[in-house]
Parts: structure tokens; sequence; C-alpha cells
């Protein structure tokens, strides 16, 4: 996610569950959860949790604190492009603090910004849609983009972070005008 979270948008966003099958073994209806049901549910407790935790986290603006919920080795993926300082290759935990460093040294203190629309958490897989916008330091520009961003959620860290965005929008505020 390229901005900063706005707090309205984080609380009220809302959450959708999916994954739910049918009840019972073999389509069977017996008005009891199976185990693998249960153990879905946990998953997207958890997931869901972390998700939150994750948002909370964007909001306090600390690098460190967001790098800590994810693992060792994540699979990351914004649409690279060279215009946009931030954006980069993060395959490691240290690496993911450094895009959240970077963020904040390349953009206007105060100015970014995200509204969280839905979160869908589908057993350890969730995705947060939303609107993010923020102003470029070296241009002054602005930029403002709908956004998905799918996070994987195993054993209560984050593995996968691919962010869905206009990044030409947000390539365009990192580019100086042309002078003639």
């Amino acid at each position: 996610m390229t901005g900063m979270l706005n707090p309205s948008g984080a609380s009220g966003g809302r959450t959708v569950s999916g994954g739910s099958g049918p009840v019972g073994s073999f389509g069977e209806e017996t008005g009891e959860e199976t185990r693998e049901e249960a153990r879905e549910e946990t998953g997207e407790a958890a997931t869901r949790q972390a998700v939150r935790e994750f948002l909370r986290r964007v909001m306090e603006r600390d690098p460190d604190r967001i790098a800590a919920l994810y693992a060792e080795e994540v699979d990351w993926m914004v649409a690279e492009n060279p215009a946009v300082p931030w954006i980069k290759p993060r395959p490691a935990r240290a690496d993911v603090a450094g895009h959240w460093a970077d963020l904040a040294a390349h953009t206007v203190s105060g100015e970014g910004w995200a509204t969280v629309g839905a979160i869908v958490v589908d057993g350890a897989e969730a995705v947060v849609t939303g609107e993010l916008g923020g102003r470029v330091a070296a241009t002054g520009k602005t930029f403002r983009s709908p956004f998905a961003l799918r996070l994987t959620v195993e054993d209560g860290l984050i593995t996968r972070h691919h962010v869905y965005e206009d990044s030409l929008a947000v390539a365009a505020a990192c580019t100086p005008d042309a002078t003639a």
C-alpha cells in the first residue's frame, strides 16, 4: 500500500468472510461443524486478526513494527517503476521496513492517506480494498488511486504482500514536469 490509513476508514471498513462450505460430511447436513470447517474458521480468525493488526501498525507509521508482522521471507509484489523511489523488490522482513521508511522519506508527512472499503478473508488469504493518496515531496504533486492489497498469513505472519494500484498515477506524481 502506498499511503497511510485514515482512521475512519480503518475502523469503518466492512469485513466479509468467505470460504464457507457444506456442513457435515459428504454434503450431509448435520448442524455441526466438521473438523475441516473448524480449522478453516480458526485460520480465518487468525488471518483477520493479522490484517487488522497490520492496518493498525500502518496507522502508527513505525516501519520496524510493521515489518515485525512479516515472515523472514516475503512474496512481495508491487508493480515496479523506476520513477517511484519506494517501489522495489522487498523479499525479506528487513526490506519491508525499508519500504515504509522510503515511503515516509519521499512523501509529505501528514498528506498520505488510505481508506479501507472492504476486507475479504478466506482461510489464510485476505484482500483489502480501498483508495489511497498522498503528495510526493520532490515534486509537490499529488496522487490518488484505488487499491487492492492481497495478503497471505501463515503461522500469524504475512508471507505474501501483493499490491494492485494505479501505478501510473503514482509514477506521474513522482516525475518532475519537463522544463522548456
